[in-house]
């Protein structure tokens, strides 16, 4: 809730320097490691830009951790308050800070092997006992952003821009949560299956917590108006 508050606080400050600044505005789309994106660029002051947008990158692909082969069906979908400064008046480089609303997710589908057969923390299970095992993989929701870049959305008397982002965001350590779901054998399996299970969610935590800090590479074409 304190960031959706914050969230509004700042476009509320962006729309209102705008409206004192009595200058146009302009619409960016983007394409890069945040996947697919489009943006408004407000003037807040003379050397300073306001930029609030949203971006959205489907990916999908497999990852083996410890004996367990996964299928990963991702999303990852920012939203972004951004202030762009301008070091030196009328110049294309620029220092980038912000706040990011990240909300990627990745589900998860651990795949048997050949023989129908997982393996966690060093003890196989047949899947005709256990069933499947599902999960899903996210991180924090408040990103903040650093960065620099080149290119102005608002160059006076030019409709058309194009510019470049290099940063990155932290997103923090994953959270992950593994379920096997469908145990049909004893109690006594199912019990030792959770606790192997949750070994192996521990596992899969750490590896995906290598992904702490999230690299920003996009590109943009921007029309003022």
């Amino acid at each position: 809730m304190a960031f959706k508050h914050t969230v509004f606080a700042f476009a509320a400050l962006l729309a209102g320097a705008s409206a004192q600044a009595q200058v146009g505005a302009a619409v960016t789309a983007d394409l890069g490691t945040t996947g697919a994106g489009l943006h408004l660029v407000v003037p807040m002051e003379s050397s300073l830009n306001g930029r609030f947008g949203a971006n959205y990158f489907k990916h999908d692909f497999d990852k083996r951790s410890g004996l367990v082969d996964y299928k990963l069906d991702g999303k990852l979908a920012t939203f972004d308050v951004l202030f762009d400064w301008y070091l030196i008046p009328q110049s294309s480089f620029r220092l980038t800070g912000g706040l990011m609303y990240n909300g990627t997710r990745f589900n998860a589908t651990g795949v048997p092997s050949a023989g129908g057969k997982f393996t966690f923390n060093g003890n196989t299970y047949s899947t005709t006992d256990i069933g499947t095992l599902k999960g899903d993989v996210s991180f924090r929701r408040a990103a903040p952003y650093i960065g620099i870049g080149w290119g102005n959305a608002l160059t006076p008397n030019k409709r058309w821009n194009f510019g470049a982002d290099i940063g990155a965001f932290y997103q923090g350590k994953a959270q992950v949560n593994l379920i096997p779901l469908g145990c049909t054998t004893s109690n006594a399996v199912c019990g030792k299956l959770a606790s192997d299970v949750a070994v192996e969610e521990l596992r899969l935590q750490d590896e995906a917590s290598d992904y702490k800090v999230y690299p920003v590479l996009r590109a943009s074409v921007s029309y003022s108006f």
